[in-house]
C-alpha cells in the first residue's frame, strides 16, 4: 500500500497550504477570450429567410379552371361546372414533388380568373360551386393534408388580379382580397411561402362589364398593410413578389438566375409588377432580398395535351438547377396536373430521371479526406479553421482575420482527382462578402497554378460546371468586401446526361 511521509514538524494541512494558494491564484485569472466571430458584412437575412434559402428546390403547383378550358389565362366568366378532376390524388401530386428532390408546394388556390380551389364564404366563383365531390371538395385542403403527411412544406398563391369580380379596380375588392388571405393563413396549417403574383390588371369579365381595367400598382393594393396580414397570421411565412419583402423575382420564366445573382437589392423603389434588376440585384444592395427562379416543366403553366411532348428533359432540368440553385437562388419548379388531377405520366418520369442525377452528382464529394492549408486563419482560432470548410457543416466556416479581404484556400486531395463541378456556400448569417473567386488547379508537369474557373457572387451556394480537371492540388483565391466566411466547398463528377 501507499504510504505518505510526512516532513518532521508538518501536518498533512500545513504542507498542502501552499498548493491551495496557488490554485486559488490561478482560479482567480480572467479565461481566456473566445474568439469574435466577423461582422455581419450589408444586409443580411433574417430567420425565416435563411430558413427558406435552406429549402433550395421545391414545386409550384398550377391547377385550377385552366386546367379544363386549356388555356393560361382564364377570362374570369368560366363556369365552376367545368372544374371536374376525374380522379384526383393529392398524395400522386405530393409524392412526385418529393421523390425528385423538391421540399415543399406552392398551389394556385386562385389564378387570375379568380376561381377559388378552397370554398371560399365570400365567393361564389369556387369549387363549392362545381361537381367535384358533389360541391363538398376542397383541393387547398388535400394538397396541404398531403404535405403534412409526406413531410413537405406548403404554401399558397393568390393573384391580386381577379377578371371575375365586379368590383376589381374598386377600395372594397382589396378587403374581398384580405379576406381571402385570412381564409387561407388561418385554416390550412403553417405557410411557408405566400405567392404574390406581378400580373395586375387588364381586359376580364369583371361581373358582366367584360371592360379592361388599370390599376396603379403602386398604392392600389396598399401591400403595407396586406403584408402584415401575413406577419400577423404565419410570422414564419416568407412573402414573394417582384418587390418582396421577403423574395424576389428573378425577372424571367426561363430558369436561369443572373451572373452574378446578389441577395441584396434597393428595394425601397421598387414595387410588384417591376422586372428592373432583379436578375442580378445589387451589389451593395441595402436589403436582402434573394431571387427565387419560376420555370415550369412544361412550356405552359397549366396542363395542355398538346404539349404532352414538350416536357423538359432530365438534361434541361439538370441545366436549370445550375443556373437557379446554383447560383444561390431558390428554384420553384412547376409541376402542372392533368384533367384527371394527378401528375402526368411523362413528367414523373423526367423528374426521377432529374433526381437521379442530381443524387449521382453529389453522391461522392472528392474533397473528403484531403488537407487543407490556409493562407490565414482568424486569430489562430480552430474555430474558424479551414478544416471548417470542409466538414459538410453547413453551420461551422472557416474565416480569415479582419484585415484580410483576400484569403486562399489550398486543397490537397492525396492523388489526382477528376471532377468537373465546383461547389462553394457563404455563411449566410454574415452577409454576402465575397466579390471573386479564382479556382487553379496544380500542374505537376509545369510545376505551376492553371486557372481554371472564376466565379463573382457566391451567397447561398455556387456551383461552378468546369471543363473535366485532373489534379491533386486545387487551390481557392478569394477576394471580397470583407474577410471571407466560407461555409463548405465541394468537387463532383456530372454524370453524362
Amino acid at each position: 500500500m501507499t504510504r505518505h511521509i510526512l516532513l518532521p514538524g508538518r501536518t498533512l494541512r500545513q504542507k498542502l497550504q501552499p498548493l491551495w494558494f496557488v490554485l486559488l491564484c490561478l482560479s482567480a485569472l480572467p479565461l481566456p477570450a473566445a474568439t469574435p466571430a466577423p461582422a455581419p458584412f450589408g444586409a443580411v437575412p433574417s430567420a425565416r429567410q435563411l430558413a427558406w434559402q435552406q429549402l433550395q428546390a421545391y414545386a409550384f403547383v398550377h391547377f385550377t379552371i385552366n386546367t379544363f378550358t386549356d388555356k393560361e389565362w382564364g377570362y374570369g366568366d368560366e363556369s365552376p361546372e367545368l372544374f371536374n378532376p376525374s380522379a384526383f390524388d393529392a398524395d400522386q401530386i405530393v409524392r412526385t414533388a418529393k421523390e425528385a428532390g423538391l421540399r415543399g408546394i406552392v398551389l394556385t388556390a386562385k389564378h387570375h380568373d379568380g376561381f377559388c380551389l378552397w370554398p371560399s364564404k365570400y365567393t361564389e366563383h369556387s369549387i363549392a360551386h362545381s361537381p367535384y365531390k358533389g360541391g363538398k371538395g376542397d383541393i387547398v385542403r388535400e394538397i396541404s393534408d398531403a404535405c403534412r403527411r409526406h413531410g413537405l412544406k406548403f404554401g399558397v398563391y393568390l393573384s391580386p388580379w381577379d377578371r371575375n369580380r365586379a368590383d376589381y379596380g374598386q377600395p372594397s375588392y382589396i378587403a374581398y382580397y384580405r379576406n381571402q388571405l385570412r381564409e387561407l393563413l388561418t385554416n390550412y396549417g403553417p405557410i411557408f411561402e405566400v405567392w404574390f403574383d406581378g400580373a395586375n390588371g387588364g381586359d376580364g369579365y369583371y361581373g358582366g362589364a367584360r371592360e379592361k381595367r388599370t390599376i396603379d400598382k403602386t398604392t392600389y393594393y396598399d401591400w403595407q398593410n396586406t403584408w402584415s396580414i401575413v406577419r400577423e397570421l404565419q410570422p414564419q411565412a416568407v412573402m414573394f413578389s417582384d418587390a418582396g419583402p421577403d423574395a424576389r423575382w428573378v425577372g424571367n420564366e426561363n430558369g436561369v438566375a443572373g451572373d452574378p445573382c446578389w441577395a441584396t437589392i434597393n428595394a425601397s423603389d421598387f414595387f410588384p409588377g417591376q422586372a428592373e434588376r432583379l436578375e442580378n440585384g445589387d451589389r451593395f444592395g441595402a436589403q436582402w432580398l434573394p431571387a427565387e427562379v419560376d420555370v415550369s416543366i412544361r412550356p405552359g403553366w397549366f396542363y395542355h395535351a398538346s404539349e404532352d411532348a414538350k416536357v423538359k428533359t432530365p438534361a434541361e432540368l439538370y441545366s436549370i438547377y445550375l443556373t437557379s440553385v446554383g447560383r444561390g437562388a431558390n428554384l420553384i419548379l412547376n409541376l402542372a396536373p392533368d384533367r384527371r388531377g394527378i401528375i402526368p405520366e411523362g413528367d414523373v418520369a423526367s423528374l426521377r430521371a432529374w433526381r437521379q442525377a442530381l443524387d449521382a452528382t453529389f453522391r461522392e464529394n472528392l474533397v473528403t479526406g484531403a488537407t487543407v492549408v490556409a493562407s490565414n486563419t482568424r486569430h489562430r482560432d480552430a474555430t474558424f479553421a479551414p478544416e471548417r470548410a470542409l466538414d459538410g457543416d453547413s453551420q461551422t466556416y472557416w474565416s480569415a482575420d479582419d484585415s484580410e479581404k483576400t484569403a486562399e484556400l489550398v486543397l490537397d486531395l492525396g492523388r489526382d482527382r477528376t471532377f468537373d463541378l465546383v461547389r462553394l456556400t457563404e455563411f449566410l448569417p454574415l452577409g454576402q462578402r465575397i466579390d471573386r473567386v479564382t479556382l487553379e488547379a496544380w500542374d505537376a508537369s509545369t510545376g505551376a497554378w492553371r486557372e481554371f474557373a472564376t466565379a463573382t457572387s457566391v451567397g447561398a451556394q455556387r456551383l461552378l460546371p468546369t471543363a473535366p480537371t485532373t489534379t491533386r492540388k486545387v487551390r481557392l483565391r478569394f477576394a471580397g468586401a470583407a474577410c471571407p466566411a466560407i461555409s463548405e466547398v465541394g468537387l463532383y463528377q456530372r454524370p453524362r446526361l
